[in-house]
Order: C-alpha cells, then sequence, then structure tokens
C-alpha cells in the first residue's frame, strides 16, 4: 500500500512530461507541414528566417549610394575638364591678338615665348598648316579657332602638351607633302605668283636641310644662280627630286619633264664633282 502511494506520484509526473513532449512533437510537424506544403516533402532543416537588416548595414548602404553618386559627379567634372572649350579658346586669342582682332608678328613672338618654341622652328610652320593660315607672321580668331579646334588645344599648356604630335606629323609622307606645299603658298606675298629666293631657301632648309644630304649643295647653287625667285612648279618638283634621285644623280634623266632649274643644277654639280 505504501508502495503504491509513493510511486503514485512518480508515475503521475512521468504521464504529465509524457503528455507535454507528445503535444511539443504533434505542434513541431504542424509547424513542418505548414512550411513546406502539402505536395511537398518535409524539409531536414526548419526554414530560415529572413534577417532583418540592421542599423549598420542601413549606413553602409546609404555610403555605397553616396560613392557611387561622388563617382559620377567626379567623372563628369573631369570629363568637363578635358573637354574643349571655345570661350577659353577666344580667351587665350585675345592674350596675343591686337584691337584688329589679329595676332601679329609681336603677337606671335610672345605666344612662341609662352610655349617655349622658337618662331624659326618647323613645328610653328606645321602649326599654321593645322590653322590653315593664310599669312605668315599672322593668325586670324577664325583660324585660331578652327586649328586649335581640330588640336583640342585651348591653353598653353594644352598646346606644349601637343607639340611632339605635330612634330611627328612631318614622319608621314603624305602630311608632309601637303605642308611643303602648303609652305610656298603660305610664306609668298600674297600679291606675286612667285617665291623671292631669300625666303624660299629659308623655308628650303626649314623643310629639307635636316632629310635631304644634298641641300647644302643645292642651297650653294641658288645662291650663285641667276634666279631671283622660285615659282611654284620648281618648288614642287625640288621635293620630288629630294625623294627620287639618288645621291650620286645617276638615276637623274635630263630629258624628263623635270623644270630647267634642276637640269642646271645637275650640271653645275657634275662639273664640280669632276673638278
Amino acid at each position: 500500500m505504501h508502495s503504491d502511494a509513493a510511486n503514485f506520484p512518480l508515475n503521475s509526473h512521468l504521464t504529465t512530461l509524457a503528455s507535454i513532449h507528445k503535444i511539443h512533437h504533434t505542434l513541431h510537424r504542424l509547424n513542418l507541414t505548414e512550411d513546406v506544403g502539402q505536395d511537398s516533402p518535409p524539409s531536414a532543416m526548419p526554414p530560415r528566417k529572413k534577417r532583418r537588416p540592421s542599423a549598420g548595414d542601413d549606413m553602409s548602404a546609404k555610403k555605397s549610394r553616396q560613392d557611387s553618386i561622388f563617382r559620377k559627379h567626379e567623372s563628369s567634372q573631369i570629363q568637363e575638364e578635358e573637354a574643349f572649350s571655345s570661350k577659353r579658346c577666344v580667351e587665350w586669342f585675345y592674350e596675343y591678338a591686337a584691337y584688329d582682332n589679329v595676332v601679329g608678328p609681336e603677337g606671335i613672338e610672345k605666344f612662341c615665348e609662352d610655349i617655349g618654341v622658337e618662331p624659326e622652328n618647323v613645328v610653328m610652320l606645321v602649326l599654321a598648316w593645322k590653322l590653315d593660315a593664310q599669312s605668315m607672321g599672322y593668325f586670324t580668331l577664325q583660324e585660331w579657332l578652327r586649328g586649335m579646334g581640330s588640336l583640342q588645344c585651348d591653353s598653353t599648356e594644352r598646346l606644349r602638351n601637343s607639340l611632339d604630335y605635330l612634330r611627328s606629323v612631318l614622319n608621314d609622307s603624305t602630311s608632309f607633302k601637303l605642308i611643303y606645299r602648303y609652305a610656298f603658298d603660305f610664306a609668298r606675298e600674297k600679291d606675286q605668283r612667285s617665291l623671292d629666293l631669300n625666303t624660299a631657301k629659308c623655308m628650303l632648309g626649314l623643310l629639307l636641310g635636316k632629310t635631304w644630304p644634298l641641300f647644302p649643295v643645292f642651297n650653294q647653287f641658288l645662291e650663285q644662280s641667276k634666279y631671283k625667285v622660285i615659282n611654284k612648279d620648281q618648288w614642287c618638283n625640288v621635293l620630288e627630286f629630294s625623294r627620287t634621285i639618288n645621291l650620286d644623280l645617276s638615276n637623274y634623266d635630263e630629258d624628263g619633264a623635270w623644270p630647267v632649274l634642276l637640269d642646271e643644277f645637275v650640271e653645275w654639280y657634275k662639273e664640280r664633282q669632276m673638278s
């Protein structure tokens, strides 16, 4: 009797625990069934709950957006700084122009000083060609804007950075031929059809002095010749001569279509060599 009475509280306690465990197990199964669905097999793991973003996440996302906006603004600002500005180019022009809207000899001298190039440097001829300048020693506003616009230069610094490019243009044979032909009209007096001999010698020295080994001899021939001017046909044929005729003149055809000027040079040079 005592034994049964003593065991009664224990049995009652175990029964209660078993009931709680059964109820918990049932609820757990019901929970799984609701998450997975009727047609899907139960998952081995309970569903993962979506993590709510913390305050730190919000701050990180906000900073990322701000960085993106700043990068876009910075990129836009760099592009604006790099873009050619006609207004800035005009202001640059008037640093050297006189009241008649033309950069004259004095302005060009100051301009050359600022970009670090001697006025007699061949790169200035290339620049004039790029501007399509019509008169030696003068740049108009229209020529300046057209040429500097093509070079994308609107300041002294930008032009300085383009000088190597301008020099490299001379290495292209097609461009060089165009510059050579341009030089004749650029340097001649506009009321004259020909180029006076002294100017012609200076321009030939500028363009051919460093690349044509026979130029010093040809220059001597011009100095002692009867010629006072060089016409455009003679000018263009000198370039062709320098490119195609051997240094010993062995392939020169006296019956060819060369101007008399070059026939006389060949004859003079051969006599000089013989003597």
